[in-house]
């Protein structure tokens, strides 16, 4: 026999659905968006940020005014070096959310990455004001503080991190990079070169780099030549002006006792300018140099112009190259150019030691008459650098040069520099 619920059970059973459905209702969306960023996290901490960018924009796809969402995406889109757009968001959510630290922290760190270190100092003094025993924000304060050159107060922002966290590396880190600086650096070095069809010549030199302040540095050297029989001595000279951040302007020059082996005079200009790429991409930072050089020897003229690259490689590796269309020009003869091309990877081997390696074609510097004419080479080689102190190095090269003509070239150096 079938019994029929009551209209007391029925009602009470619609009550529970109608419950069940609208706690559904209402948690559903919490969990769904606990969910997204979970597992955002979970690509960051994987380092898949292209994998948590789709993440964040699907999620903004059905809440587009999510704040939380449109943070994460200023964060992904900063640590992609997509600045700009990082900007636009952290903006966003401050129009709505003037209040909230972590987000002003963020823009703060773009406006810097763009070198925008005023309005980024703005920024993180009203996120220290909100607040102020927040450590990671006094070490920003101290980081921008001190690219703008306001060092006093800059030390004064790390120390006040170290109140609060007696263990922070960075805010310690800060503390030290602001200890005044060795002005000067002196070396001394000597350069070797063995040749099949010509007895051993050698180079002994000795140097004075100084800089004087953030914009102006200068560079002096005596070098003293044996070479083909003769004795040869110069004496050279440059200064930099780095009239911005990352632009610089060297002007310098030489004269020298020939004896015919080495250039009697010379004359250059250098500009340079770095560029900040990306924090986390392939290529962290570009360093672009053009360089003019006029070199007069005994019997020739030689105008040299160079273009170079350097490019700032993830765990500090280094990657150069340059080009040097060179035209010379001997008496009797018409000026010919010849072009000469080095490549150069440094990388770090074992802590404070770092290696290199470099291959080039062509008369590379042009600093020796027998660098001069129309010959071709190649050369390949490598060297090292070992860090004894903070204020003491030692470093040395060997190549080999393979000539036209048969003929070949074994270069060994090394030199030793200490700073004051």
């Amino acid at each position: 026999m079938l019994c029929c619920p009551s209209p007391h059970a029925f009602a009470a059973a619609h009550l529970r659905v109608r419950a069940i459905v609208l706690a559904l209702l209402v948690f559903a969306p919490l969990a769904l968006a606990e969910d997204w960023e979970a597992r955002v996290r979970t690509c960051v901490q994987n380092k898949d940020l292209p994998a948590a960018i789709t993440i964040v924009e699907d999620r903004l796809q059905t809440a587009p005014d999510d704040l939380e969402a449109r943070g994460w995406h200023g964060r992904l889109l900063a640590w992609t070096g997509k600045w700009e757009a990082a900007e636009d968001e952290y903006r966003y959510v401050l129009r709505r959310a003037p209040n909230d630290v972590d987000i002003l922290s963020g823009l703060a760190d773009v406006l810097s990455w763009r070198e925008r270190f005023d309005e980024a100092l703005l920024v993180l003094n009203d996120a220290q004001a909100l607040a102020p025993n927040r450590t990671d924000i006094l070490v920003k304060q101290g980081r921008v503080l001190r690219a703008l050159h306001r060092n006093r107060e800059a030390k004064e922002k790390f120390l006040a991190a170290l109140a609060f966290d007696g263990g922070n590396a960075e805010a310690r880190q800060g503390v030290e990079s602001l200890r005044p600086e060795p002005r000067h650096e002196l070396r001394f070095g000597t350069d070797n070169d063995l040749y099949n069809y010509t007895d051993t010549a050698y180079a002994q030199g000795i140097s004075v780099t100084s800089k004087w302040n953030p914009r102006w540095s200068t560079s002096f050297a005596e070098t003293t030549y044996q070479r083909f029989g003769e004795d040869a001595a110069q004496f050279s000279g440059s200064t930099t002006w780095r009239y911005a951040a990352h632009n610089a302007v060297t002007v310098g020059g030489a004269v020298a006792h020939d004896s015919g082996v080495i250039p009697r005079a010379q004359a250059f200009f250098e500009l340079g300018r770095g560029f900040t790429v990306s924090r986390e991409g392939m290529v962290r930072g570009i360093e672009a140099r053009y360089q003019q050089r006029w070199l007069w020897f005994a019997d020739a003229r030689v105008l040299a112009l160079t273009a170079a690259a350097t490019f700032y490689l993830p765990n500090d590796f280094t990657w150069s190259i340059s080009i040097t269309p060179a035209r010379s020009r001997f008496p009797l003869t018409q000026a010919a150019w010849q072009t000469s091309g080095l490549t150069r990877l440094a990388f770090p081997l074992f802590p404070r030691v770092t290696g290199n390696a470099f291959y080039a074609v062509g008369t590379e510097n042009f600093a020796q008459q027998d660098q001069i004419g129309r010959f071709s080479a190649r050369t390949m080689g490598g060297g090292t650098r070992i860090q004894l102190t903070p204020r003491q190095d030692i470093s040395g090269y060997i190549a080999n040069q393979d000539r036209s003509q048969g003929r070949t070239q074994i270069s060994l150096g090394m030199s030793y520099g200490i700073r004051f």
